[in-house]
C-alpha cells in the first residue's frame, strides 16, 4: 500500500515514462536492501542551468503576448494539470513527480537579458513572467532571479507583464509599484478554485485562492494594475467557482479577467488520470469524460482556440458563466496600456 505521507505536499505521486530515455529505473521487487532512496519522501534537487537565450518566442494565436521569460524549468508547485510538465521530459526527468522535484535554475539569465536587451533593433515588446513555470516558485525565496528580472526591466524601463500563484510576489511590491509609476508593469493572479481542501490536492505549493485575493488588494493600493486568470477550469471538479472568484477578484480591485479550460497533452493524461483516480474515485469518470467534450472527445487538444476555450454544450456554459460575471462585477474595467516610450536600455537621457 502506498504511504500517502511520503507525497505529502506534492501534486503526482507517480514518474511516468519519458519517451526520450532508452533506459528507466523501476522499484520491481522490494527485498529490504537498497529501497530507501525510492520509498523515502522525495527532495527537491537544485540544478545550475547557464542558458543562452533568456527570451523564449512563441507563435500560438492563443498567447497574447510573443515573448516569456522562464528563470526556472520545473515547478515545486505541483499543479497536477501543468502542461509544462511535458516539456520536462526534454530535460531529461519525468512530466511527474520528476517535474516537481527536479528544479533547473538559470543563474545567468539576468546578464543575458541584458545584452539581448541592449542588442540593436531589440524591440520592446512586453515580455510574460512567465509563460510556462511559475516565477515565483519555491525556488525564488532562494535564488531571487525574478526580482532581478524586475530590477532590469525597471532600469531600462522594459514592460513586463507577471503571472503567478504565489503570494511571494508581494516580496517585490517596491519593485512593481515603480513599474507601475512607470506604465511598465501587468500583474496577473492564477485563480481556480476557492476550496482549500481541494487546493492541497490540486496545487499543493501554491497560495490559497483567499491569499492572492488579499495580494490583488494589497498591490492594488499599491498602483500595481492587478488582473486574473481563472485557469484551468476543470469541468465537475472547481466550475462552482468561477462567479465568486470573480467577484472577490474585483473588489479587491481587479481591473481584468481571462480564463482557460483544462487540456491534457502528453504525459500529463497519465498524470492527471492517475491523480484524479487517487483521490476522486467516486467522479473520476465524470471529470475525464467531460474533459473528453470540451476536446472533441479526447482529452488532449492542439487545436488552437479549441485547446485554450474547449468548444460544444460544456464549454458554452463555462464560457457563459464567466462572461455573465464579468460583466457584472468588472464591467468597464481594463489594464492600462503599456508605456513602451520608457525603453531606454544604454541609461541615455532623451531629448525629445
Amino acid at each position: 500500500m502506498m504511504n500517502k505521507d511520503v507525497f505529502k505536499g506534492r501534486g503526482a505521486s507517480m514518474s511516468p515514462d519519458n519517451p526520450y530515455l532508452k533506459r528507466r529505473e523501476v522499484l520491481a521487487h522490494i527485498e529490504g536492501l537498497d529501497e530507501e532512496k525510492y520509498l523515502n519522501k522525495p527532495q527537491t534537487k537544485f540544478y545550475i542551468e547557464h542558458t543562452k537565450g533568456g527570451l523564449s518566442k512563441n507563435d500560438s494565436p492563443d498567447l497574447p503576448l510573443n515573448y516569456s521569460v522562464n528563470p526556472y524549468q520545473g515547478c515545486e508547485h505541483g499543479c497536477i494539470y501543468c502542461y509544462a510538465r511535458n516539456s520536462h521530459q526534454y530535460w531529461g526527468f519525468d512530466a511527474g513527480l520528476g517535474f516537481e522535484t527536479n528544479i533547473m535554475v538559470k543563474t545567468n539569465i539576468v546578464e543575458v537579458l541584458r545584452q539581448q536587451f541592449k542588442k540593436k533593433g531589440h524591440q520592446p515588446q512586453a515580455i510574460m513572467l512567465s509563460g510556462n513555470t511559475d516565477c515565483y516558485q519555491p525556488a525564488e525565496r532562494k535564488f531571487k532571479l525574478t526580482r532581478k528580472i524586475l530590477e532590469l526591466c525597471l532600469e531600462m524601463g522594459h514592460p513586463v507583464s507577471v503571472i503567478t500563484k504565489n503570494t511571494l510576489i508581494l516580496r517585490d511590491e517596491d519593485i512593481l509599484a515603480k513599474l507601475a509609476d512607470k506604465q511598465l508593469v501587468h500583474v496577473y493572479f492564477s485563480i481556480n478554485h476557492l476550496d482549500h481542501q481541494l487546493k492541497a490536492l490540486l496545487e499543493p505549493r501554491t497560495a490559497t485562492g483567499q491569499k492572492k485575493i488579499a495580494a490583488i488588494k494589497t498591490l492594488t493600493d499599491r498602483g500595481v494594475p492587478c488582473g486574473i486568470m481563472v485557469a484551468p477550469i476543470i469541468p465537475a471538479l472547481n466550475t462552482t467557482d468561477i462567479s465568486d472568484i470573480i467577484q472577490q477578484s474585483a473588489d479587491a480591485g481587479a481591473l481584468a479577467a481571462g480564463y482557460t479550460v483544462v487540456r491534457l497533452n502528453g504525459n500529463v493524461k497519465e498524470v492527471f488520470k492517475h491523480w484524479i483516480n487517487e483521490h476522486y474515485p467516486d467522479r473520476a469518470t465524470k471529470v475525464l469524460h467531460q474533459i473528453g467534450q470540451l476536446h472533441g472527445g479526447k482529452l488532449n487538444d492542439t487545436v488552437w482556440g479549441r485547446r485554450i476555450k474547449g468548444n460544444g454544450v460544456i464549454a458554452e456554459m463555462i464560457h457563459q458563466i464567466f462572461s455573465t460575471a464579468k460583466q457584472k462585477y468588472m464591467k468597464d474595467r481594463s489594464m492600462p496600456d503599456f508605456n513602451y516610450d520608457a525603453f531606454n536600455p544604454n541609461g541615455q537621457l532623451k531629448l525629445f
